[in-house]
């Protein structure tokens, strides 16, 4: 369910465990594809796989790197970390859940991106297919709804007088940092 395998590069210290983008590209035996990746998103590829003959309905949401965010205009980039274990996990329960929520869901997509991103570049993307919109609109806002409520990824802002990480980003707790606040 997490299509999580595959070969990973060499990394950085920071990087290590993240998986590549050939997990991403190759789609799953089931109907659920889950993935962290530090490559960018092949959504093209995701609107091809969540489009069967049932579905009379896709429903896409890309979250994309921004230039400002709240309080904070002139913002450059983005660095998302995640841990990786328990950030695949989360997605994967979150799409359990939204089969529970919306049976008639037929396909699930839940990517996010991890590592230094651009202007413009897709972070994270939610798509889902089903019969009829309804059902399609409501699984997918639910997940990346979810998502951002729930798993531990997250987000450094980076603008010209500096960077920082930015609160409430995704899922985090007291017991979870990103790693350079743990080492």
């Amino acid at each position: 369910m997490t299509g999580s395998g595959g070969a990973s590069a060499p990394r950085g210290p920071r990087e290590e465990g993240f998986t590549t983008i050939a997990c991403v590209l190759r789609p799953p035996e089931g109907s659920d594809w889950v993935a962290l990746t530090a490559s960018p998103l092949p959504v093209d590829a995701a609107l091809a796989w969540v489009t069967t003959e049932a579905s009379g309905a896709v429903v896409s949401f890309l979250g994309v790197v921004r230039d400002h965010s709240e309080n904070r205009p002139g913002v450059t980039g983005l660095t998302y970390e995640a841990y990786e274990g328990p950030a695949l996990r989360t997605m994967g329960e979150i799409v359990v859940d939204a089969r529970m929520r919306w049976p008639t869901i037929e396909r699930v997509v839940l990517w996010h991106r991890t590592g230094l991103l651009s202007l413009s570049e897709a972070s994270v993307a939610a798509v889902v297919s089903a019969p009829h919109r309804p059902e399609a609109f409501d699984a997918a806002q639910h997940c990346i709804d979810t998502l951002k409520a729930s798993v531990p990824i997250w987000k450094r802002e980076h603008w010209s007088g500096g960077s920082d990480w930015v609160e409430c980003a995704h899922g985090t707790d007291s017991a979870a940092r990103p790693l350079e606040e743990t080492a």
